[in-house]
């Protein structure tokens, strides 16, 4: 059973859990989804050379609204809140905004379908 992630915020976290995710050679873990406010091409760019890791493992292509690092579309959306994001077909969100972090911050996540989600940042209350 493949898991389907979507990753919530595609800074440097979670552009790096994408790496990790593609270097590991995993093929139980597809990352179906992204939002981030930034603009598609400016994410694929910041994917493709980092500066810290450096280039990325996999030839990286972008349509309108979506990234493909060789395994398949990832959507792209650009909406600021939880609220509005498709997540009906996601087993995890990972929330790498740094903004969410706590159960009532991350609630609309799960009423949009994520059947659980992970916070990357020190969480409220925890």
């Amino acid at each position: 059973m493949t898991v389907k992630v979507a990753i919530n915020g595609f800074g440097r976290i979670g552009r790096n859990v994408l790496r990790a995710i593609v270097e590991s050679g995993r093929t139980d873990i597809s990352v179906v989804a992204i939002n981030d406010l930034g603009p598609v091409e400016t994410n694929a760019h910041l994917l493709r050379y980092d500066s810290v890791h450096g280039r990325f493992p996999a030839t990286v292509t972008t349509g309108t609204d979506w990234i493909d690092v060789g395994r398949g579309h990832m959507q792209v959306t650009a909406l600021k809140n939880p609220a509005d994001l498709p997540w009906g077909d996601v087993d995890i969100v990972l929330e790498c905004t740094g903004i969410f972090t706590s159960k009532e911050k991350c609630q609309a996540h799960l009423e949009n379908g994520a059947k659980r989600v992970l916070i990357s940042a020190p969480g409220e209350g925890a």
